[in-house]
């Protein structure tokens, strides 16, 4: 095993651009919509930022860099490459290294991408979304189906590698739809897809509706369930598995950066509400940061620290964290690391066994098929109390 368990996962960096052209109803990222932003005054913030954290993690190599939001595909390319050119001063950057960029595909933003590639993205990750004009409007988003495939097919002959996103279990889908529209999805060649079933998240505007009971054509839990498994299905046939529960991809077109975070790897969170998980001179640490852009951009700039929470994470909170976010890969987790973080209840794990729920090797557990659609319920049993 490695000399501490997050050398596993590695180290990445995930830098968060907040803002959006408008809030999604269903979205509770943290995200802003604003009309005028001073992107040189952002540029001098992240730069200071990344400065600061290469000081306290000297000599790693990073995997990967993530650009999140809101919508990053916001930015001038001019401002990418500079945050790009001070990550490569900064740190040894892996030869393999994934850049990723978000993207929403509208036609001015598409129009970027050459400008993203030039600057070190070599990773795109499009928010399509929905494959239907009625569907789109629905969800809130700005682009249309034109739009979204001229932004795939631009994005496939710019990037080496090229993910997009869809929502599904969608209000008044059928799975007819679902399978009709995954399986054109398929077709665009893409390495990667994120399919999520849509979440009706509280203190978002579809989480206003829903608590009024003006949601309505929300699929059952059944209808939700036959679709998640259709997805496995027409996937697997494509020749992309699940890797994760919600994230499928051509073998060795997985993300690397999200990977880091489900294997517990450590990785350095700046921007506005950007998590982070360093661990220095032994100690696990989670940070976290002012969650409103200019609360965050007046921070850096009069204290020289973005950080608005650092503390340690005592062993029983970094097992729990483990199996959570390990037990959503195929792969499972690494019991070595397991056992280095404080281990596990045996008993639960045979009993979990016995009725196909995990299985077990020398060195991992990982969920079945049959338990990888009930994971909370496995935590339930799993996590101590």
């Amino acid at each position: 095993m490695a000399t501490e368990p997050w050398q596993s996962g590695g180290f990445g960096l995930y830098l968060h651009w907040p803002f959006c052209q408008a809030k999604c109803p269903y979205c509770d990222f943290n995200s802003h919509v604003q009309a005028e932003i001073d992107q040189s005054r952002w540029k001098r913030a992240y730069v200071a930022e990344i400065a600061r954290v290469a000081s306290e993690t000297p000599g790693r190599v990073l995997r990967s860099v993530f650009f999140g939001g809101g919508t990053p595909s916001l930015m001038e390319p001019d401002l990418v490459h500079a945050i790009l050119d001070a990550v490569r001063a900064h740190w040894t950057l892996a030869n393999d290294v994934e850049i990723t960029l978000e993207a929403n595909p509208t036609s001015v933003e598409a129009g970027r991408f050459r400008g993203y590639r030039d600057a070190g993205v070599n990773r795109l990750s499009l928010g399509v979304q929905a494959l239907n004009a009625d569907d789109l409007k629905r969800l809130g988003r700005l682009h249309s189906v034109t739009e979204a495939r001229a932004a795939l097919d631009l994005a496939r002959d710019t990037f080496d590698r090229i993910s997009f996103d869809l929502i599904y279990a969608r209000q008044d889908q059928t799975l007819d739809d679902w399978r009709a529209e995954l399986t054109q999805a398929l077709t665009y060649a893409a390495d990667h897809l994120s399919l999520y079933q849509l979440t009706i998240e509280p203190g978002t505007a579809f989480g206003d509706r829903f608590s009024r009971g003006r949601l309505g054509g929300l699929p059952t839990e059944d209808l939700s369930g036959d679709m998640y498994f259709a997805t496995q299905e027409l996937c697997e046939a494509a020749g992309l598995p699940a890797y994760e529960i919600s994230n499928h991809a051509k073998p060795g077109a997985e993300s690397r950066h999200n990977l880091i975070y489900w294997r517990g790897g450590d990785y350095a969170g700046i921007g506005p509400g950007a998590h982070g998980r360093l661990t220095l001179n032994g100690t696990r640490l989670a940070t976290d940061t002012p969650k409103g852009p200019l609360d965050w951009l007046r921070q850096v700039e009069t204290t020289g620290n973005g950080e608005s929470l650092r503390q340690s994470l005592p062993l029983k909170d970094q097992a729990a964290e483990y199996l959570m976010m390990g037990l959503r890969l195929r792969d499972g987790v690494d019991l070595a690391i397991l056992s280095a973080l404080g281990g596990i209840n045996k008993n639960k794990i045979k009993w979990l066994e016995d009725i196909g729920m995990v299985e077990t090797t020398p060195h991992s557990l990982r969920t079945t098929a049959a338990g990888r659609p009930v994971l909370n319920a496995i935590l339930t049993e799993l996590l101590p109390d």
